[in-house]
């Protein structure tokens, strides 16, 4: 897929499912798991120990219909890595320009992470494909309302703090998608092999998507 084909498929799917562990050796089993359960857009970030060599695993192995990300990356050198690997998409929870650059040379959407106005609408300029507003916790989905009002242009993806019981409210003020970490893959529910938990999760929040644009 080409950057403008992956970006519509992460609008349409609207769900990144945030993956950070301490280990990469449940990778598989959690992404077949949020996979299950219809979360089909992965988000594995630079935390997880071998992060690259694991996106690189998981892009040979996954099915056609799952696409994985690189996320937490912070300067361009890890964005080219990550691409070179098989990752479909990069994160970042700062605006830099040069990352951006980075990922379009590779013709790979970049979502660099912002939390004021002057910051979404500066990495929107310098060209992100969705703009992430993180952390979103401390903001709530009527910061992105007020925000869209006269930035309607912008695609924002909140991230932090959405759940699957508010991902509607987030929808509804304007989101085309949204990130979801320890909602999705909560820690504690890996640690116990728990992994149908998390199928059960991840059907859980797509449905609420569905509903959510169903009523808009």
């Amino acid at each position: 897929m080409s950057r403008t084909q992956t970006t519509a498929r992460i609008e349409r799917e609207g769900i990144v499912a945030v993956i950070r562990l301490e280990s990469a050796d449940v990778l598989a089993g959690v992404v077949d798991a949020l996979a299950g359960g219809g979360v089909r857009v992965i988000e594995v970030t630079m935390t997880v120990p071998g992060a690259i060599a694991a996106i690189g695993r998981l892009a040979s192995s996954v099915a056609d219909d799952v696409l994985i990300g690189a996320g937490t990356v912070l300067d361009p050198e890890t964005a080219r890595q990550a691409i070179d690997a098989g990752a479909r998409f990069v994160v970042s929870p700062v605006f830099r320009p040069a990352t951006i650059a980075a990922c379009h040379a590779l013709d790979v959407p970049a979502i660099p992470g912002c939390y004021t106005p002057t910051e979404i609408l500066n990495a929107w300029e310098a060209g992100a494909d969705i703009v992430k507003v993180f952390p979103a916790n401390g903001l709530g989905p009527s910061f992105l309302k007020d925000v869209r009002a006269p930035l309607p242009q912008v695609k924002l993806m909140p991230t932090g703090g959405v759940s699957i019981a508010n991902v509607g409210d987030w929808l509804r003020a304007g989101a085309v998608a949204v990130g979801v970490g320890g909602a999705l893959v909560d820690a504690r529910l890996v640690a116990a092999g728990d992994l149908a938990a998390i199928t059960g999760r991840a059907a859980r929040i797509v449905a609420n998507v569905r509903a959510a644009r169903l009523a808009s």
